[in-house]
């Protein structure tokens, strides 16, 4: 790609820009580009995606070598051998191949590389037991029998570790996609701020371009505003001198569909990915569907579905597994409680607090003691050192937590007797976090949503920072929980928890 020299004059800078046919122009006192650590996305997205065909070939390798001691047997005839260890493994990364699983639209993010994976193992149990029944073996059916199941569950656990290894990456500032903004001023600032603040997105923002009328284009640059390489106008040239891989387009009315249709076509020689942001917030994609209409796509919007049988299956789902939490931790309870009692300061073992729930009804909810007998009366004195910007008091160093307290909460040991209140009803498994009735009083209409489902003992915001949260974020992140709620999403949140609770960042 050939270097063009752009001439200096009252209203362009000297700079070099790559391009392969047109000569382009940016503003003066054009801002260096912004530095982001890692190899180009085409780079490690190639690579990425060859790790996960050679990793899914070893899965497969160990699947047909289960299947073969475990379900055919050691007498299996050496050809039969030879076809499992060598053809399944092959068989098997065409499978999920087939099922869209290697597609980077559906990887580094989300549910749908698994939906692909199991789409996958299901055509694959399919394909063979039609071929078993139609030359009359009972060979491929015992074999698939054992070998698909393996290799799907070791491949959804190898994908989800290769994913934490590159959202570790993100998050040390590596590997981010570079993101040219194209949008109004304050919309640019507060989801760079945003993106900066969230690394596991993977969008990494090194420039904007914004209307010609804006004021951002006088002022001196904001405090988190990206730098500003020009108008609508200069997206292309500003993508080639900023490196960039993506344009995020945010919701403007200068940008209508003409504009945006010759906007792709000016990135499209580039491979720049354009993505164009809906003014929809926190919608999960499965509630979403896009159906072209005379060349129009219309996004059709399904209402979350908190009522019928899924209430019901969330409902038992979360009253057995909190029965048999309670049974298989229950020595670990009994231990806590005694040691809370007879520890440092005496008194009870549990702590009761008034909490709202699902439709405002409230409950009691049941935590071991981790603060002094009289904390509610020494509440007053240290009101003034709330550290949290919200309804909710928090304070790192709370002089009302006792020595035992500040353990339980380091480890979110103190809301295990939750799991009675689970088991009673009140309260989920996973859900928004259980409010008090002072801050419900304080609700504007729309937080009130949080009240159409159970609150939980974990959620996004216990997985997402705990009490390092701001107050607005919190309450964003319960929303999103409420308008997107699956039992996939629970899953995923439990297994989650335990990481958090590990990381131990955000209690207190």
């Amino acid at each position: 790609m050939a270097a063009t020299d752009i001439a200096a004059s009252d209203t362009a800078a000297s700079v070099k820009v790559p391009s392969d046919k047109t000569t382009v122009v940016l503003p003066r006192a054009l801002p260096r580009p912004t530095a982001l650590a890692g190899p180009a996305r085409w780079v490690w997205e190639t690579n990425y995606i060859r790790k996960l065909i050679a990793l899914d070939l070893v899965v497969g390798v160990v699947g047909a070598l289960a299947a073969l001691q475990f379900r055919v047997g050691p007498g299996t005839e050496f050809s039969n051998q030879v076809f499992m260890v060598l053809v399944f493994p092959l068989v098997w990364v065409l499978s999920i191949a087939l099922g869209r699983a290697y597609e980077s639209r559906y990887l580094f993010a989300g549910n749908d590389e698994y939906r692909a994976v199991f789409r996958g193992a299901i055509g694959l149990i399919a394909v063979v037991a039609m071929g078993a029944y139609i030359i009359n073996t009972g060979f491929a059916r015992r074999y698939v029998i054992i070998a698909v199941p393996v290799v799907l569950a070791i491949t959804i656990i190898a994908r989800y570790l290769m994913r934490q290894r590159l959202h570790a990456s993100w998050g040390r500032g590596q590997r981010l996609r570079r993101v040219i903004l194209i949008g109004h001023g304050a919309a640019v600032v507060q989801l760079t701020r945003q993106l900066r603040r969230e690394r596991f997105h993977g969008l990494g923002v090194v420039g904007a371009c914004l209307p010609a009328n804006s004021p951002m284009h006088r002022e001196k640059p904001r405090d988190g505003a990206p730098p500003i390489y020009g108008t609508f106008d200069d997206v292309a040239a500003a993508v080639r001198y900023a490196r960039a891989d993506t344009v995020l387009v945010l919701s403007c009315p200068e940008l209508d569909g003409p504009t945006l249709r010759r906007m792709a076509w000016q990135l499209e020689n580039d491979k720049i990915d354009l993505i164009v942001a809906s003014t929809l917030v926190d919608v999960a994609g499965d509630r979403t569907t896009i159906r072209p209409v005379d060349g129009l796509p219309l996004l059709h919007v399904e209402h979350p579905k908190l009522r019928g049988m899924r209430r019901v299956i969330k409902d038992v789902f979360d009253r057995v597994g909190a029965l048999l939490g309670l049974i298989l931790i229950s020595p670990l309870l009994l231990a806590i409680a005694a040691l809370v009692k007879f520890g440092p300061g005496g008194g009870p073992a549990f702590f009761r607090q008034v909490r709202v729930g699902r439709d405002g009804q409230q409950f009691n909810i049941f935590k071991f003691r981790t603060m002094h007998t009289d904390a509610e009366a020494r509440l007053a004195e240290v009101m003034d050192l709330n550290e949290h910007d919200g309804a909710l008091f928090k304070m790192r160093n709370d002089p009302r937590i006792t020595p035992v307290g500040k353990w339980l909460r380091r480890f979110s040991l103190d809301e295990l007797p939750q799991l009675f209140n689970v088991v009673l009803g009140h309260m989920s498994l996973v859900g928004p976090r259980p409010p008090l009735p002072a801050e419900v009083a304080k609700y504007p209409a729309d937080m009130r949503r949080r009240l159409v489902v159970k609150p939980g003992m974990t959620g996004l915001w216990q997985v997402s920072g705990r009490s390092d949260l701001s107050w607005e974020e919190s309450i964003r992140l319960d929303l999103r929980y409420v308008e997107n709620w699956s039992l996939t999403m629970d899953l995923v949140i439990l297994a989650r928890t335990i990481t958090a609770v590990a990381r131990v960042s955000g209690a207190y």
